[in-house]
């Protein structure tokens, strides 16, 4: 088995993270390609094309937005992410049961024996009407339900009812606020289940990777069984540390003394994100000055493609 080295690694991570040189890539089909962007707060998508595009404008995304050809919704991890219209439907219910164990880790015992069934069917008409804050929802919940726990109840009702939110939410300088409707309403039903076509979808903006790299991605965990039968249909790897790696089998692989331009990355990029390993990118020694408390991802800047600061 082949050996990658750290920085083969790190040419390959910039490379199909669009960081390696300036994309022509229009914004829709960046996104696309990036399997989506996280969007904890609204601006650092736009800060991310940005950097990876060699046109892009500020309203070009939130035109894409407008249309709903690019949606922000709860996905990866749990947290809002930028999706084209068409990758919400491809991947949100292969994260479903990712999903769910969210929601019981996040609220315990305060949604335990929550009749979701009943919380859904009142809130998707609810929300159909017109878009509806989260702290509306949560109000017209507490309605039926006085003497429930409306934070989880409306946490219940967005992990079994797919929403997404309505610009401006979600758009430049919009802030925290957000309008939601549901998913199905504005983008038509969602696909089946595809954890194998996830995993290449991954593998295409993030590879070559391990399982856990993956799992560490998508929020979704115990993979190993599932993916293992399947290892015949990738090219695989090793890394320093004798850690298995899958990559597509048509994935090019950049030479590790391919020049990487100095770049700008913002906050909560899913450059830094995305890998259960990241040293191909961060230091382990400097890994507690961009993830502090409270989750929050600093932005950073790239030298020789390595965070240097």
């Amino acid at each position: 088995m082949i050996t990658l080295t750290r920085r083969q690694l790190n040419r390959a991570l910039l490379d199909r993270q669009l960081l390696l040189r300036s994309s022509d890539l229009t914004p829709l089909a960046a996104v696309s390609h990036l399997a989506g962007m996280q969007s904890q707060i609204p601006d650092p998508p736009y800060i991310g094309l940005w950097t990876r595009l060699a046109s892009f404008e500020r309203d070009d995304l939130t035109r894409l937005m407008e249309e709903r050809k690019i949606v922000r919704a709860a996905m990866m991890r749990s947290t809002l992410h930028l999706v084209t219209a068409d990758d919400h439907n491809r991947f949100r219910p292969t994260l479903q049961p990712a999903l769910e164990r969210a929601l019981r880790s996040f609220y315990g015992k305060r949604a335990r024996g929550l009749d979701v069934n009943a919380r859904v069917a009142i809130a998707r008409p609810f929300l159909d009407e017109e878009p509806r804050t989260t702290g509306e929802l949560k109000q017209r919940l507490l309605t039926d339900f006085p003497d429930a726990d409306g934070d989880a109840m409306a946490y219940a009702v967005r992990t079994h009812l797919p929403l997404v939110q309505v610009p401006p939410g979600g758009t430049w300088g919009s802030g925290t606020r957000a309008s939601y409707i549901p998913a199905e309403t504005v983008l038509g039903p969602a696909d089946a289940p595809d954890l194998k076509a996830m995993l290449r979808r991954y593998l295409a903006a993030f590879g070559p990777a391990s399982i856990m790299d993956f799992q560490f991605w998508a929020g979704i965990t115990s993979l190993t069984k599932t993916i293992k039968p399947w290892l015949g249909e990738f090219a695989l790897y090793a890394d320093e540390n004798g850690k298995q790696l899958l990559d597509l089998p048509e994935a090019i692989l950049p030479d590790a003394d391919t020049p990487a331009p100095p770049r700008f990355v913002p906050a909560y990029d899913n450059l830094v994100i995305s890998h259960k390993d990241r040293t191909r990118v961060l230091a382990d020694a400097d890994y507690k000055n961009v993830f502090l408390s409270a989750a929050r991802v600093l932005p950073t800047y790239l030298v020789d493609g390595f965070v240097a600061g």
